[in-house]
């Protein structure tokens, strides 16, 4: 750093805090660590007795915290996010509108090795409301090399980091199996909590059906639930290897492919997903979904609702997260279950 001054100092950048003192008003610091002083700063740090102050030498090829940040912050920047006015190298990013929101962990993490810089971001592959926060950029000392800026950049390529998509699913049928539901002899509990986790992503339920359990039936209600031309079919029930369980082998006769049958997640170990043959999602939910606060439906429902295709090693991924840990409670999705 260097002395230099006050009225020779436009440009330059504080090497530390300037506190200024205003008896009955004001008492604090006036001018920030970092601060780029500008012309009107001259008039208020000669008031506050500053004749000489000390700032930093800029060396060709390094940057200031506040240019770094902001280079930083356009590798990660996507449609539907709003960024923050820089303050202090640091620069956020929120999102405009309800999504999933989706971070390229790979390329991250090569940005992340670089010394003396971070992104960090909101969990990956989880549902984010209009103004939630998605990530924070920084350089860790006020001023940074130019050149691991250029790396950084080099690392991140020239797709951004992070993606915010749409829910775009806006409806859905359910056919919910059994036969003590389809008599009448127990009330239909499960429909009403779908209608609930559906509709907090914007999908209505406009078909439903109450086949009982014989697979003929069961069937020839996921027909008719795909003749309705929905979003997305869901089959409540009948999703355990019990001999009397026929869901999963309708769904599979309905044509559909199945992309996984189970999944290392509890609660919700039987679920089954599958697509057909122009990617409406067929789903397979097994009883916990009824009665459980949070289950591998919650876990993939927002990935579904944005309409992104799940593959088995999608599944496979959610294994270490996977055992909701039965909080007295629940938090979800603010607990490790969530993310």
């Amino acid at each position: 750093m260097k002395m230099i001054p006050t009225a020779k100092a436009v440009g330059q950048v504080l090497c530390h805090d300037l506190t200024q003192i205003l008896p009955g008003e004001f008492k604090g610091a006036r001018f920030r660590k970092g601060h780029i002083v500008t012309e009107a700063d001259i008039p208020v740090l000669l008031s506050m007795g500053k004749e000489n102050l000390y700032v930093w030498e800029l060396e060709p090829g390094m940057l200031h915290e506040n240019d770094a940040a902001a280079r930083l912050v356009r590798l990660c920047k996507g449609p539907g996010m709003a960024e923050s006015e820089v303050r202090e190298g640091k620069i956020e990013l929120r999102a405009e509108f309800d999504g999933l929101f989706r971070v390229d962990t790979a390329r991250l993490n090569a940005v992340n090795s670089i010394d003396e810089l971070m992104i960090a971001t909101h969990r990956g592959n989880t549902a984010v409301r209009a103004g939630d926060k998605l990530c924070g950029t920084r350089v860790i000392p006020l001023v940074i090399r130019e050149e691991k800026l250029a790396r950084a950049e080099a690392a991140a390529g020239e797709k951004p980091l992070l993606e915010l998509l749409p829910f775009r699913m806006k409806t859905a049928a359910v056919v919910t199996t059994g036969s003590e539901v389809a008599k009448g002899l127990i009330e239909d509990k499960f429909t009403p909590v779908l209608a609930e986790k559906l509709k907090a992503f914007g999908i209505e339920i406009i078909h439903h059906s109450l086949p009982g359990d014989e697979p003929a039936a069961v069937l020839a209600s996921i027909e008719a639930a795909r003749a309705a031309k929905p979003d997305l079919v869901l089959c409540t029930g009948g999703m355990s290897v019990d001999p009397d369980d026929n869901t999963p082998g309708a769904i599979k006769a309905s044509g559909a492919r199945i992309v996984t049958y189970g999944a290392p997640v509890l609660p919700g170990a039987m679920l089954l997903l599958g697509y057909y043959a122009d990617d409406t999602p067929v789903l397979g939910l097994p009883g916990c979904v009824m009665y459980a606060k949070a289950t591998i439906f919650d876990r993939i429902l927002p990935r579904i609702a944005a309409g992104v295709a799940l593959s088995k090693e999608d599944f496979v991924a959610l294994g270490e997260g996977g055992l909701c840990l039965g909080c007295p409670e629940c938090r979800y999705p603010v607990c490790p279950f969530g993310g």
